[in-house]
């Protein structure tokens, strides 16, 4: 028999919690990450759509300056 306590958990059971915390962890930063999505979506949108809109301006600019 062994003298271990319910206290004291070994090396294995100390692993298994720290990956549960670990994958947690992970778990919930994935879950902040994907809420900020939606507003990064958004910044691209605007920025790609001003690009385009400065390229049509430009393109269609009088070509011969006098």
């Amino acid at each position: 028999m062994t003298d271990q306590s319910d206290d004291a958990p070994n090396e294995i059971l100390a692993a298994a919690r720290e990956v549960t915390e670990q994958g947690e962890a992970a778990a919930k930063a994935l879950a902040d990450k994907a809420k900020s999505w939606p507003l990064a979506i958004g910044i691209a949108a605007g920025i790609g759509s001003a690009a385009i809109a400065g390229a049509v301006l430009y393109a269609s600019r009088d070509k011969k300056r006098k």
